[in-house]
């Protein structure tokens, strides 16, 4: 049996670890920063270089002000102003939010809240008429260098383009209309501690539900099943629970990681070394299924730590651990409202207590299917016997699956096709399609020789050039090999956006901009699920498409997602005639067809 006080010990640590994710941030931040990027400690910043103000309008109703705060410097909270100085509109003072920040005891003003890094303000505003496009604001802020000077009050005029504006009354920005991420940055900047937490592992039950999670229940079944001797419900259910807080925990270091220093370290793995080498796993893990040889450790090591292997003091929690922060970073590297909304109040709060620990909250409740299954593993899965090898063996192709899965991410299309084709004869054999005296029986040996045909079609299509799976041999008569997705102009960089831009501005057309990678599965589930609608096409007959694809995550990837403050695929982006973005109307992770119809209806005239 697994003693209980190792699982408490193990959970303390893991707590310890979240509560200390910023300052090992801070300095993994000082380590990879090149030289030139940290100012002089010695050297007394213009206030203009130490707090650099930028603007963009959030539709008529609010405009964005934000500041890029340097190292070691700070602004006050209580010191910001909005004043409008265009007639027919202002400020609506009270409705202003700035972020929570730092509790700094401060030599002038004694104990104050102070902001640092990435920093940004909605302003709603009030309008007395229609027409206003233009809109002159005076932003004023305070700050100081650490342990040195303050600088005096602020105050700076900026210019907003809000675009046209066709309201008769005063009419303070409705809530409704921002996007989701946004309405869920807010809640966590408004709401309380315990109801923040609870309200992400409800995000993250119902992300549960989406495909997602999928891939995860081979991979931790898998393990169960390869475990030595009697599976109980009990040990089942601590293997998986070993695995969802090794999970949780990854996606909460990463994301504390990624909203302070924009750092997307789950795209950086999406690369052909990573996703092959956790490919070989699983290959490794399936073989040992079939019975090819056994996992176990070098003689001389087994013995030293037969203590710790032992299955009363908790032989696999550590694997399962392993394996769960593994697939935290490998399989789900994309995006979600409550993701984006979450690494948004990190990079404008830098509050990562708050966001760390919504973030492990909602990877539990991704989790809760997978709990669910170890802990009926006990009770599913046969004990001893000839069942149980078929078991492992059907576990085994299973996580072959997982593997080629995995490596469609970076090879082509093709060949992809024929390593499932050799998956399905593998599973054919098994089943005793070519064995008349097979034991399987007469229906499994009939599904057998149907793959067998399925796989020939699939390795023919293969060679001929097709990448569909379902028609593999369509192509061949002519007919089209899958649906067609949206017809996307492809761009790379900001100046490439900022062209297309101004060119359907001088159209006066609707621009819409699709953020998508190749490693992004949720993005592909777009293409061929959502894209390939014809009534969609037809909605967006007048809008000119552009997609970003950040598969290298390179420089100018992470520049263009920085623009917008993303932090990853998949997210969809509108911008109208004035070449600005309708923030409102912002989309991020998988929508159904039918809701991204309706989203379109409710968008505005170019």
């Amino acid at each position: 049996m697994t003693d209980p006080r190792r699982i408490i010990a193990v959970l303390l640590c893991l707590v310890a670890l979240a509560a200390s994710a910023q300052s090992i941030g801070e300095r993994l931040k000082n380590l990879v920063s090149p030289a030139g990027n940290n100012p002089d400690s010695s050297k007394i910043l213009d206030p203009d270089q130490a707090f650099r103000l930028s603007a963009t309008p959030l539709g008529p109703g609010a405009a964005r002000f934000t500041w890029a705060i340097e190292e070691g410097y700070y602004l006050y909270r209580d010191k910001f102003s909005f004043v409008s100085l265009t007639d027919g509109l202002r400020v609506d003072g009270p409705a202003v939010q700035v972020p929570r920040g730092k509790v700094k005891q401060d030599e002038s003003f004694g104990e104050v809240e102070v902001n640092t890094g990435l920093i940004s303000v909605d302003a709603p505003l009030l309008h007395a008429g229609a027409g206003i496009s233009e809109a002159l604001f005076r932003v004023g802020y305070q700050g100081c260098k650490e342990g040195s000077v303050c600088y005096p009050p602020q105050q700076k005029q900026i210019n907003v383009n809000l675009g046209q504006v066709a309201t008769a009354s005063l009419q303070p920005v409705s809530q409704g209309r921002l996007s989701v991420q946004d309405r869920i940055t807010t809640r966590l900047k408004q709401g309380s501690f315990i109801l923040n937490v609870l309200a992400f592992f409800t995000f993250g039950a119902l992300l549960s539900l989406t495909p997602c999670v999928f891939p995860m229940i081979p991979i931790l079944s898998g393990i169960i099943v390869g475990q030595s001797g009697t599976v109980t419900a009990r040990r089942g259910f601590l293997l998986s629970l070993a695995y969802v807080l090794a999970m949780a925990l990854t996606y909460s270091l990463l994301g504390v990681l990624a909203g302070s220093f924009q750092v997307n370290l789950q795209a950086a793995s999406q690369n052909a070394w990573v996703i092959g080498a956790f490919s070989l796993v699983f290959v490794l893990l399936a073989l040992s299924m079939f019975g090819f040889y056994e996992l176990r450790m070098p003689a001389a090591m087994q013995t030293r730590l037969s203590s710790l292997s032992a299955p009363r003091n908790g032989s696999g929690l550590y694997s399962c651990a392993l394996m769960g922060a593994v697939s935290a970073v490998i399989v789900g590297p994309c995006v979600a409202p409550p993701l984006a909304g979450a690494l948004l109040y990190i990079s404008q709060t830098g509050d990562a207590l708050l966001g760390g620990a919504a973030l492990f909250s909602m990877g539990l409740g991704f989790g809760v299917p997978l709990l669910i299954i170890g802990a009926s593993a006990g009770s599913l899965l046969p004990r001893v016997g000839a069942w149980m090898e078929k078991v492992k063996q059907g576990f085994g192709v299973i996580m072959l699956g997982v593997a080629v899965w995995f490596l469609e991410r970076v090879i082509p299309g093709n060949i992809a096709m024929i390593l499932w084709a050799l998956l399905v004869i593998i599973t054919a054999l098994l089943l005793g399609a070519l064995d008349r005296n097979a034991r399987t029986g007469k229906a499994f040996r009939a599904i057998g020789i149907a793959g067998l045909i399925y796989a020939g079609a699939l390795i023919v299509g293969a060679l001929s050039g097709s990448q569909d799976m379902l028609r593999p041999l369509a192509h061949l008569a002519g007919e089209p090999t899958a649906k067609s997705s949206l017809d996307f102009r492809r761009i790379k960089s900001a100046a490439d956006l900022d062209r297309n831009l101004a060119a359907a501005g001088a159209a006066g057309k609707l621009v819409m901009l699709d953020f998508y990678a190749d490693w992004c599965v949720t993005c592909i589930e777009m293409e061929e699920d959502t894209f390939s609608e014809p009534a969609i096409k037809q909605a967006l007959s007048g809008v000119v498409l552009l997609q970003a694809d950040v598969t290298r995550n390179d420089a100018e990837d992470q520049q263009l997602l920085e623009r917008f403050q993303l932090f990853g695929p998949p997210a969809i982006l509108f911008f109208n005639a004035e070449r600005r973005e309708l923030q409102e109307y912002r989309l991020i992770g998988y929508v159904k067809p039918e809701q991204f119809l309706g989203h379109l209806a409710r968008l505005p005239p170019s």
